[in-house]
């Protein structure tokens, strides 16, 4: 037993290669590879090929590791194998499976680009809303919301009834409400957007996607259209004024207040310093 596989370091009686384990060529003595000089050995190698495949085993042992063949053949390396596990697909290879979601996207894309879909109907993208919507020359609109509601609360208690033309009482006052309070303020700034741009405020918002806690369809009145912001240097003071209005109104009738159940209020101040104050109940 002086001969060991150059590859696989499998023991021979004799120099008659290929390997019959790993399908080498080269064999060498014993003694010369316990005394090797560092020299590379570069003979042909032989593996065994899948003959329905074609894929390259260093072994002899079936089955073939790729598509299961039990047949085997004795055949020089090429290394075509190796190579084709190494090729890089390419980019278009790479993003076919993915080609409808890119066509979405790019179709999106050009829709904005083009200006056919605004930039206004995404969330917190597109025109910004002209003027003030919580604060405008220190005065807080929406603490003065709720300070109007207040002085109409006390209003109603004060006069000790409340009557609608066929004499019927409303037992109690009003709630506030903050889904008609939300509803007052998408339409309040349907309205801004519609007068201080040129853009179109759209179409009125639905009530069906606030929590109201009536089921009549809202009503909206719109206040102090001619009224300035510097007019006035507390809540307290604009409160007055919108309740004042409100209360007028209601005596004649342009505002039936006791039909309803809850009222919710928005106030807005446009960058002219105009109040635009929109009145909700239902």
């Amino acid at each position: 037993m002086t001969w060991r596989c150059a590859w696989c370091d499998e023991p021979h009686e004799s120099n008659d290669p290929p390997c019959d384990s790993c399908g080498y060529n080269s064999f060498v003595r014993v003694e010369d590879a316990e005394a090797d000089d560092g020299t590379v050995e570069t003979a042909p190698t032989y593996v065994w090929a899948c003959t329905n495949c074609g894929r390259e085993h260093m072994r002899n042992s079936p089955p073939c590791a790729r598509c299961g063949n039990h047949t085997l053949e004795k055949t020089r390396q090429t290394f075509e194998d190796v190579d084709n596990d190494l090729e890089v697909p390419g980019w278009l290879e790479v993003a076919k499976p993915y080609s409808p979601v890119i066509v979405v996207i790019a179709l999106v894309v050009a829709l904005f680009a083009t200006g056919i879909v605004p930039l206004s109907v995404l969330p917190g993208v597109g025109t910004d809303l002209p003027g003030e919507d919580t604060e405008a020359e220190g005065i807080n609109l929406e603490e003065t919301a709720l300070v109007v509601h207040e002085r109409l609360t006390a209003e109603q208690e004060a006069t000790g009834e409340a009557e609608t033309d066929g004499g019927d009482e409303l037992d109690e006052p009003l709630a506030y409400n903050d889904g008609l309070e939300e509803f007052a303020t998408a339409e309040n700034q349907r309205l801004v957007v519609d007068a201080y741009t040129d853009d179109d405020g759209g179409e009125r918002a639905n009530p069906a996607e606030f929590d109201l806690t009536c089921e009549q369809e809202p009503r909206g009145y719109q206040l102090l259209a001619d009224s300035s912001i510097e007019e006035y240097e507390t809540e307290s003071e604009l409160a007055d004024d919108v309740a004042d209005e409100l209360l007028e109104r209601m005596e004649t009738q342009d505002i039936e207040r006791p039909e309803f159940d809850a009222e919710g209020i928005d106030i807005h101040v446009g960058p002219d310093g105009s109040i635009l104050v929109l009145y909700t109940a239902c």
